[in-house]
């Protein structure tokens, strides 16, 4: 199991509110956590500082290697739910960080499993020879659109509230935490990233990045195409690499 992460303040911004932190948990298992900090330059820095540390303290501290797939998945719900409830808090402390948040995903790779828990647009793909799949959900206004069928799936890019975030860690004092767990053949990739990266790489230039190549490469390749290629975002990309 190989994981690499790498995080950039993009061509135009002038401070990184994206967050990452990755380890190996055993010779069998992988941690990888990004989020996307909101709501001012300060406060969307701090607000991903607490989540992204939360959640990786939380998992890392709380793995054992005898847990089942119902174990993990309480405990990685759970730590997301933490770190709502510290980034909320902290919100109130003071009134110029009301309604600071964050965006969150997170994934344990185990084996041939990733289990992975997501709030916000942040996403998680997976990738292998079957072609590359998003697994996590967008939870943004134009996703609600284009799924009540207001508008396509091309409308999507250059609509006006494009950034409007419909669910994030810290807005709010409880959040609904979503899980997935999906099968990682040999070979395959896991690949957690802001929307930095995902608003300017289709699915068919990230499967090309990332396919069968070797993953610091691949993850330096695309911050780079993105920074040569109208990205005006702070971009973040980790990817987990499954060997048998």
């Amino acid at each position: 199991m190989f994981v690499e992460g790498r995080t950039d303040i993009g061509p135009i911004r002038k401070e990184n509110q994206d967050n990452f932190r990755i380890c190996k948990l055993d010779e069998d298992a992988v941690l990888a956590v990004v989020c996307d900090g909101m709501g001012g330059v300060t406060s969307g820095r701090e607000a991903g500082e607490i989540a992204v540390n939360t959640v990786y303290s939380r998992i890392s501290t709380g793995y054992r290697k005898d847990l089942d797939e119902n174990g993990i998945r309480n405990l990685m719900i759970s730590a997301l739910n933490a770190a709502n409830s510290l980034v909320y808090n902290e919100s109130n402390k003071d009134i110029s960080k009301k309604g600071m948040g964050t965006t969150c995903v997170a994934a344990v790779v185990r084996n041939n499993t990733a289990f992975i828990t997501s709030v916000g647009d942040s996403r998680g793909y997976l990738i292998d020879s079957k072609g590359i799949t998003q697994i996590t959900n967008d939870h943004t206004y134009v996703e609600y659109l284009y799924e009540q069928g207001k508008i396509s799936r091309e409308e999507i890019r250059n609509h006006e509230y494009r950034n409007y975030i419909t669910k994030a860690i810290g807005p709010e004092e409880t959040v609904d935490v979503d899980y997935f767990e999906t099968n990682v053949e040999p070979e395959g990739v896991i690949m957690l990233c802001t929307d930095g990266l995902s608003n300017y790489c289709s699915n068919e230039l990230i499967f090309n990045f990332v396919y069968q190549k070797d993953i610091s490469e691949a993850a330096d390749e695309m911050i780079n195409y993105v920074k040569t290629h109208g990205g005006t975002d702070n971009i973040t990309v980790v990817i987990v690499k499954n060997i048998a």
